[in-house]
């Protein structure tokens, strides 16, 4: 038995599909495959049906859900806990953070956070929404910033991770001002998300029922803001960027709105992590953080 099965059988019991939860596992697929099969042999039990459209878990596999994923969460705790005893690592303060909140939101909030209390060690890992949340579930950090909009739900269930808005954000419509004049607004070459990323799920969560009104097709990707900020720059097509971004581009006159405001997407900046029990530096950290929040 390795614990590499149990986060494959976790990753796998979300995406549904072999091929984007080995992707999301940063694997092949043929090699992600053979690691569900040993895992089943291991058990002695099917614990998925596979069908042409995906997988979905069996009676013994939905049985084990719960407890793979508090498995693998017991584990890495136990770990940090030994390097804690050893003194390593007891007073290092580890998060997650999407892309772009890692370029523009973290540095201004993190200093807010300490308050006059300056913080030993911090170590930050920024990858894309994806990424991040697998970090989390691992138990490789205790604390995940991201984007979130109320309507889109999260893989991140309320059994397992608890979160605290901590700042507000707000996606915008922009795009190259040369480029809007050429090109009818509902027309527009299309910079988009792709499923790694967590504003991709919130802008084609809002665009899912407006297709047909904006009429847009995309003719690039990419799961980071900051690339599709910079083909929106060189009149590439229109991208939903974040304003804590793009703000200089938008206040310099380079990028402009491509609709108006009731294209706009509110968006709220979480912290979260597991409802477990963090390392002591970890849970006087999030109190100190949730002190703050309740005095705003």
């Amino acid at each position: 038995m390795e614990l590499v099965w149990l986060e494959d059988f976790i990753a796998l019991a979300e995406h549904g599909s072999f091929v984007r939860a080995a992707e999301a596992r940063h694997i092949t697929q043929p090699a992600f495959s053979r690691r569900i099969r040993s895992l089943e042999q291991w058990m002695g039990v099917s614990l998925f049906i596979r069908t042409p459209q995906g997988t979905t878990l069996t009676e013994a596999g939905s049985h084990i859900q719960a407890r793979a994923f508090e498995a693998t969460n017991r584990l890495y705790r136990l770990r940090e806990e030994a390097q804690e005893v050893a003194g390593k690592a007891a007073k290092t303060l580890q998060f997650a953070a999407t892309h772009s909140l890692s370029f523009t939101f973290f540095p201004r909030w993190i200093r807010q956070a300490e308050n006059g209390a300056p913080i030993e060690t911090i170590q930050l890992h920024s990858d894309s929404m994806q990424g991040c949340e697998q970090l989390l579930v691992r138990g490789e950090v205790p604390f995940l910033l991201c984007h979130r909009h109320p309507e889109v739900p999260s893989p991140l269930t309320q059994e397992h991770f608890v979160s605290q808005n901590v700042g507000d954000d707000i996606l915008i419509a922009l795009v190259a001002r040369s480029l809007l004049e050429s090109n009818p607004a509902n027309q527009l070459p299309y910079l988009a998300y792709t499923e790694a990323s967590g504003l991709g799920r919130i802008v084609a969560h809002r665009l899912y029922d407006n297709g047909e009104v904006l009429a847009l097709k995309a003719q690039f990707s990419s799961h980071l803001a900051a690339v599709l900020m910079s083909m929106a720059l060189e009149g590439k097509g229109v991208a939903w960027l974040p304003k804590s971004l793009a703000e200089q581009e938008i206040s310099d006159g380079r990028l402009v709105r491509a609709f108006d405001e009731s294209w706009d997407i509110p968006l709220q900046i979480h912290l979260v992590r597991p409802v477990a029990p963090l390392s002591v530096a970890a849970e006087n950290f999030w109190a100190r953080v949730t002190d703050q929040r309740e005095r705003d």
